[in-house]
């Protein structure tokens, strides 16, 4: 969930609409301080060479501002396995607005698309654009409120998503 929603979210429209932009505004401070600790999960990259390797097209999207998403782009050495990426600045509405997930499929031309992601709001979001969701719980969420959101598949981890590729849609 982008800072766009997750004000809100958390503390209500009227708080947003008097102190969002400060909130946001700091937040994105003090996040830019800590970024360099953020680290792939193991299996990240391995993941999306698996996905390539079975002929499908890769896209990342993410609620994240253009700056961080560049940043993890760079971690994962992204950039040439990816077809493509969206980030905040790509869209009105972050997730769990389905937008993310439209613009990701506009950018490979459309057709049938499966998408992982690790927070209910990835499943929410693609849900809405009828996408599928492979959850994996990486994201602090349950197996429970993933399933509840949309998820067709959860796994513990991307080792064990990867380990089981051959059982999803990925197949």
């Amino acid at each position: 969930m982008g800072g766009d929603q997750l004000v809100s979210y958390l503390a209500g429209e009227g708080f947003d609409e008097e102190h969002g932009e400060i909130v946001r505004t700091e937040e994105h401070a003090l996040f830019a301080q800590m970024i360099a600790e953020v680290q792939p999960f193991a299996g990240a990259r391995g993941l999306m060479e698996d996905l390539k390797a079975r002929g499908g097209k890769l896209v990342l999207a993410s609620s994240a501002p253009p700056e961080d998403m560049a940043y993890y782009l760079d971690l994962l050495d992204a950039r040439d396995l990816a077809d493509g990426w969206t980030d905040a600045s790509t869209v009105q509405r972050t997730k769990p607005a389905p937008d993310l997930v439209e613009a990701a499929l506009e950018l490979v031309g459309g057709g049938p698309a499966v998408m992982i992601g690790d927070s209910t709001w990835d499943c929410e979001a693609a849900k809405a654009a009828k996408v599928k969701t492979i959850a994996v719980r990486t994201g602090g969420f349950g197996a429970d409120e993933l399933q509840e959101a949309g998820a067709i598949a959860v796994f513990e981890s991307i080792e064990e998503l990867r380990e089981r590729l051959s059982e999803t849609p990925f197949g």
